[in-house]
């Protein structure tokens, strides 16, 4: 098992890392701040669903096949990038009204939210090789298992990561709540979400391993 020394240096530089606003930060409030705080926590779920098969991929060495492929890396990343774009046009066009009785808010089921977040973080092959870079440096073999302790590390990240996504749902939630009292807000929330998509599309395209 882990010694609790190593735990608690892993989980305060994890805690650095979870809640510095990045890409998953990014998509949790976009969604949280145009459709509602539910579908914001939904999303961070569906990230932190996606971060517990990048743990898995690390442990059975599947993240190992995909940094030692540089075809096999940049077929993911593409095709993460297309799904990201694919999102953002739909969002730019789309021309659903927006139900007043949900306070204005963008139409997405929480179901489709947290979906759409797994499938984005687990095309995310940056995050593939953060895992494997990053969960071994905590290992000791002296300690016993390593599957057992880059289990509980991967637990541990995603977990931490939970937290801070429903953290930051919860606060875009309540502003995105009064934003969207103001017309010019839900003439131009779609376009803006769709515009958060195709940027995180392009970050992705242009990230090397």
């Amino acid at each position: 098992m882990i010694d609790p020394t190593t735990l608690i240096a892993y989980v305060a530089i994890v805690l650095g890392f979870v809640f510095i606003p990045g890409p998953a930060t990014l998509l949790t409030v976009a969604r949280a701040t145009s459709s509602g705080t539910r579908v914001g926590i939904a999303t961070g779920a569906g990230i932190a669903a996606g971060d517990v098969v990048h743990t898995f991929m690390a442990i059975v060495g599947i993240s190992a096949v995909i940094a030692a492929s540089a075809l096999l890396f940049s077929i993911i990343k593409y095709i993460g990038a297309a799904y990201l774009v694919y999102l953002g046009i739909r969002a730019i066009l789309d021309r659903t009204p927006v139900n007043p009785a949900a306070g204005g808010a963008l139409p997405i089921s929480a179901g489709k939210a947290f979906r759409q977040a797994i499938l984005t973080e687990v095309l995310n092959p940056k995050t593939a090789l953060f895992f494997l870079a990053f969960l071994p440096q905590f290992v000791r073999p002296e300690n016993g298992s390593v599957v057992l302790q880059l289990t509980v590390l991967g637990v541990v990240f995603v977990l931490l990561g939970l937290v801070s996504t429903v953290i930051f749902a919860v606060c875009a939630g309540r502003l995105g709540t009064l934003l969207r009292r103001h017309p010019v807000v839900l003439r131009w929330q779609g376009p803006v979400i769709g515009s958060v998509y195709c940027a995180l599309a392009a970050r992705l395209a242009l990230q090397e391993r």
